[in-house]
């Protein structure tokens, strides 16, 4: 996956595809091509398909058009960011088998079994990819007497399981491309006299402002006098166009105001994403062949040691919790920086888990590689295929975030929750030591855990309004207990990161340590409390902070009324000790962020989307630089 641009009209294709993937790059990619019916006098009708592929940057590609250029006014392009195989020109799309040629977002869930059948009927692979299949499959359909692209492409989706975004060339029909969507955007661009189609609007607006939207279970057939939409069975679809009035600029972000923001509320999808082709709910399992630790390894694993800086650190802090509680064995949280320098004794047995979101990060490789010169066993988790840290490792755990802008991470932070819960609930069904119904009860409660982050992500509005009634302050605390333990260092890293105030996290039972000191009337204090294991400890906590007149802001569970009751502000009352009747205000309303009631595995992914838009909101407010603040890179890769 990443960047979609398909041309059909009356203009030479290739420079147009070109520019609209250029107007793609914001969302990253490693590899790039098109695909273009040229004419070709020796071919079956007179014309033919030509790829042009080349790994690296869009300057790269088109030196590649510069020795083979390719001619043709119908035509497909696409930018890719690894899911499956590593980044090369065999790996990069468009991918084609016999006449056709097929480019692809999303991810194939039964894609191993459908190469296996394939396989097994004498079908040979170019490359390690899933898109590969769906090239295949279409050309089987052709083959098997399908007379229209578009019959093809429906009855090879018939027997794909997975999100995607497809658009498809067939040579045997040279003006016209096929398109469809499930879980994976796709937008039809509609202009005069052509039409075109895109993963995202920037792609388009140079040609057209008037746009379809391609619902999941579509399939459009694009020609230059229009779109026919269909279903998967083949009943007609109407939609209207509609009319964008984005600036390009706008349009990169998706009408976010920040990329930060539109990277928030992809959280759900890009959790869907990394859960995908990888959950047996049936069963209670987690399929972990791409991990490189089988049953019998994960068997011997006696310590684990999580190595991870900054942003990552805190989501390998609360792997640990998963990984103790749920596969039993001794997990450490390492900060990648310190690793190499301590001289750390590593044995047999030992597992170092490297938590990047780039892949790339200095410290964490660097440590990676001390572990390995002392034997150790590495995997990787991370969100860039083939990125130096999982080269450097042993097995690699996938996210599959997909590109991520701002510089403040938000959606690799739950892909990363979800990869090690995954990780765990793996382990532990591997040492038998996780009953399958636990382990189905945590799988069920993941795959709902999308849903219920929109229904937190719904509630914006309410954590707008916090921020800002305390945009003023210049200090805050952020406490949690078990997994809202690393929620709250997350939320205070997020926040000092946007927005330059300062914040620091704690464990709630170390407040009495220390950080209790610092409360008063002017210190706001955020508290993780949802309904789990540790609430009423917690609870005791926020107890002694309101007793100190803190400024509390509860994460809390929705219809919490001891936590509302607790931080509405009492009416006045009289000498007598009655209610007092007065033209005073009404006591304001209490500053809870509240999210759905949730297995306690999974409220990690739900009570850190409020932090996430407390700290983004009140950067906004200040008005600090959202997606680049000062000092910081997105890829730290200098120790």
């Amino acid at each position: 996956m990443c960047g979609i641009v398909g041309y059909v009209g009356g203009k030479d294709c290739a420079p147009i595809l070109v520019e609209g993937l250029r107007r793609l790059e914001y969302r990253g990619y490693d590899s790039a091509g098109l695909a273009v019916h040229t004419r070709a006098p020796s071919a079956p009708g007179g014309h033919g398909i030509e790829i042009v592929r080349a790994v690296g940057k869009l300057a790269n590609l088109e030196v590649a058009l510069q020795k083979h250029p390719l001619v043709g006014t119908t035509g497909i392009g696409h930018t890719r960011w690894a899911t499956h195989g590593k980044p090369s020109e065999v790996n990069a799309h468009p991918h084609a088998a016999g006449k056709v040629a097929v480019v692809h977002n999303g991810i194939i869930e039964n894609h191993a079994a459908l190469r296996r059948e394939l396989q097994s009927q004498g079908v040979r692979f170019a490359s390690d990819t899933d898109t590969e299949i769906a090239a295949h499959l279409i050309a089987e359909a052709l083959r098997d007497g399908a007379t229209r692209l578009a019959d093809a492409v429906r009855t090879a989706l018939a027997r794909v399981r997975g999100a995607y975004a497809l658009a498809v060339l067939w040579a045997d029909s040279p003006d016209e491309i096929v398109v469809a969507k499930a879980d994976s955007p796709l937008v039809l661009g509609l202009g005069d006299g052509e039409m075109l189609c895109a993963s995202d609007i920037p792609a388009l607006l140079a040609h057209t402002r008037d746009v379809v939207f391609l619902q999941d279970g579509e399939v459009a057939t694009l020609t230059r006098r229009g779109a026919e939409i269909t279903t998967l069975d083949g009943t007609p679809v109407q939609r209207a166009s509609k009319r964008i009035d984005w600036s390009p600029t706008q349009a990169e972000k998706g009408g976010y105001k920040h990329f930060m923001l539109k990277e928030i509320h992809e959280q759900p999808r890009a959790v869907e994403d990394t859960l995908r082709g990888r959950v047996d709910l049936v069963n209670g399992e987690v399929f972990g062949g791409e991990m490189g630790i089988d049953p019998e390894l994960a068997k011997k694993v006696k310590r684990i040691y999580l190595v991870a800086c900054g942003t990552s650190s805190h989501a390998a802090m609360a792997g640990r919790y998963w990984i103790e509680q749920l596969a039993r064995i001794p997990a450490v949280v390492e900060i990648g920086s310190e690793v190499r320098y301590r001289d750390p004794v590593f044995g047999e047995g030992d597992l170092v888990v490297a938590v990047s979101q780039s892949g790339e990060t200095a410290d964490t490789l660097a440590a990676v590689k001390t572990a390995k010169a002392k034997g150790a066993r590495v995997l990787a988790v991370a969100n860039v295929i083939d990125s130096a840290i999982p080269r450097a490792s042993d097995g690699a755990l996938y996210t599959h975030a997909g590109p991520e802008i701002g510089v403040a991470s938000t959606k690799c932070f739950t892909t990363q929750l979800v990869a090690l819960l995954l990780f765990a609930v793996y382990l532990g069904r591997c040492r038998g030591v996780l009953s399958q119904d636990e382990a189905r009860r945590i799988l069920e409660a993941l795959t709902r855990c999308p849903q219920q982050m929109r229904d937190v992500l719904a509630r914006a509005d309410d954590v707008r309004f916090v921020a800002k009634k305390h945009l003023r302050a210049l200090h805050m605390l952020f406490l949690g207990r078990g997994t809202g333990f690393p929620i709250a260092l997350e939320g205070a890293l997020k926040l000092k990161e946007i927005s330059y105030i300062h914040a620091e996290g704690y464990a709630a039972g170390e407040m009495k340590h220390g950080p209790i000191a610092l409360i008063d009337e002017d210190m706001p204090v955020v508290i993780v409390v949802p309904r789990d294991s540790h609430y009423e400890k917690t609870f005791s906590n926020m107890q002694e902070v309101e007793a100190r007149a803190g400024q509390i802001i509860a994460v809390c569970t929705e219809g919490d009324t001891d936590v509302r009751a607790l931080l509405t502000p009492k009416a006045p009352t009289s000498a007598r000790g009655g209610a007092r009747r007065s033209s005073m205000p009404p006591p304001q309303e209490a500053d809870m962020l509240e999210i759905p009631d949730a297995a306690p595995e999974v409220l990690p992914l739900l009570t850190v989307i409020p932090l996430q838009l407390l700290a983004y909101y009140m950067a906004d407010f200040k008005g600090t630089d959202v997606d680049q603040p000062r000092n910081l890179a997105k890829t730290v890769t200098v120790e």
